[in-house]
């Protein structure tokens, strides 16, 4: 499988990292080496002091597709989840100075907490999903994905351009505004229309 990301696909925080609004969507990838195991915590590591939480809707492919059309796109996935794209901030922010391609601060191990799946008819309007991330209970990230600059149908029409999707690929669909540095003994918990998707601890 692989872990596909998008970048930049909520305008509140390309205002907040001060970068340039795209033309198209900003893809990068994961290794399946970056999935946090489940129930397991996340450990900080030592080539970092800046972590960042970006929480985001999940889509898992359930078939072979290449250069598949938006409004065929809803056929290929069925579950919905939620979780965390963690971001040395630090080293991304070094890297992108360089002009340097971001994979160290993005795909490291553990880097990508994949939390429960849903049937996406149980949800409701998929362009309108509320969705949440608390740290030690306090509200730190609350998004919509109607604000997403592209949403989950376009976004595979478009990536499916570049790679074959395949069953079991999970799509990051994006982070709304409200990242920030987590620290050790953090809990983290991320819900969708008040639904607890996942639960994390920081070590």
């Amino acid at each position: 499988m692989k872990i596909i990301c998008i970048g930049r696909n909520y305008a509140k925080h390309i205002e907040e990292l001060d970068s340039e609004k795209p033309v198209n969507p900003v893809i990068f990838l994961k290794p399946d080496s970056a999935i946090l195991a489940k129930n397991q915590p996340f450990f900080i590591p030592a080539f970092s002091n800046e972590i960042h939480y970006e929480v985001e809707v999940l889509v898992k492919i359930n078939k072979v597709g290449k250069y598949i059309q938006e409004k065929f796109a809803h056929k290929y996935y069925d579950e919905i989840g939620l979780g965390v794209d963690f971001t040395a901030r630090d080293l991304q922010n070094e890297l992108k100075d360089k002009g340097l391609p971001w994979e160290k601060s993005k795909a490291f191990d553990g880097s990508a907490l994949i939390g429960k799946f849903v049937a996406k008819e149980t949800l409701g309007d998929l362009t309108s999903l509320d969705f949440t991330l608390h740290k030690n209970e306090t509200l730190v990230q609350e998004g919509n994905t109607n604000a997403m600059l592209w949403k989950i149908d376009e976004l595979i029409a478009y990536v499916s351009q570049f790679f074959t999707l395949k069953k079991g690929d999970v799509l990051f669909t994006g982070t709304p505004a409200g990242v920030g540095k987590i620290s050790e003994n953090d809990i983290l918990l991320g819900a969708i229309k008040g639904e607890e998707f996942f639960s994390v601890k920081i070590k």
